[in-house]
């Protein structure tokens, strides 16, 4: 089932603004339970999980910055 364009934009706009904020504190808190690791490797941890939650998504980000293309001209 394909979401529409007013659908994309909408679950872009509450993943964005409640479940990317949400998903980083959780992420910071989960890194924090363990001694803190070196400077790299955390990095190389942030941008394993920044991935493991923007690839699942990607469908629903793809095209929302153009131009609706069911509107009237």
């Amino acid at each position: 089932m394909a979401l529409s364009y007013k659908a994309r934009r909408r679950w872009s706009l509450v993943i964005l603004l409640i479940g990317l904020p949400s998903y980083i504190a959780v992420a910071v808190w989960a890194v924090a339970q363990f001694d803190r690791p070196p400077v790299l490797l955390e990095l190389g941890i942030y941008i394993l999980l920044g991935l493991i939650w923007a690839i699942p998504l990607r469908f629903v980000f793809k095209g929302v910055g153009q131009a609706d293309p069911d509107a009237d001209d």
